[in-house]
């Protein structure tokens, strides 16, 4: 199993750097998005049209892109009283066992967000986003909605190799409790540091 890990742990960790850092640039491009309308809207009494959805459209890329990371170093709300109460190797098959349905729910997600990127709701326009390539001698083009959906298809896409990972961890350590698994690299808080 550790002939399969360490190549997944390499791959998550390079795509889930990368992940974070396109995530906090459109965190920061979504504060400007916002800043700018407010300017806009009460200092020239003129609201733009677009920021509003602008700043939808990278919150949502900025969750699907951290969620996974959050995911492998434990960021998420959890309760671990009863793993920790039944003993480490009970504990671990329980954690196995949650991670296992937690990759069944993702299956399906991987499902419903290609439908939604690809399939009919992709299909339409943005009501207000347009990439202006009027500047460049070219036709002011309308951003497809597939371009917001895809975000929940990159997340369970990367969800699910995080989970295939955590599953594959907890499965070594319940063989082997005293294996000695590949690091994962910095906490969240350290993102430079990989």
């Amino acid at each position: 199993m550790l002939l399969i890990l360490r190549p997944l742990v390499w791959f998550n960790s390079l795509v889930l750097a990368i992940g974070r850092h396109v995530a906090w640039m459109a965190l920061a491009l979504m504060v400007l998005v916002i800043l700018a309308q407010v300017f806009f809207r009460y200092v020239l009494n003129n609201a733009l049209a677009w920021p509003d959805e602008a700043a939808r459209f990278l919150m949502l890329w900025m969750t699907a892109l951290m969620a996974p990371t959050a995911m492998r170093w434990g960021g998420f709300v959890s309760i671990d009283m009863l793993p920790s109460a039944l003993g480490q190797r009970a504990g671990q098959i329980m954690t196995f066992l949650l991670f296992a349905m937690a990759l069944a729910v993702l299956l399906i997600a991987v499902q419903q967000g290609y439908k939604h990127t690809f399939g009919f709701g992709g299909k339409f326009n943005s009501s207000s986003l347009r990439l202006p390539l009027e500047w460049f001698g070219m036709e002011t083009v309308k951003v497809k909605l597939r371009y917001m959906y895809g975000s929940l298809l990159v997340c369970v896409v990367l969800l699910i190799s995080v989970t295939v990972e955590l599953l594959l961890r907890s499965a070594i350590l319940i063989v082997n409790p005293k294996a000695e698994l590949p690091s994962v690299g910095a906490p969240i808080g350290q993102l430079g540091a990989d």
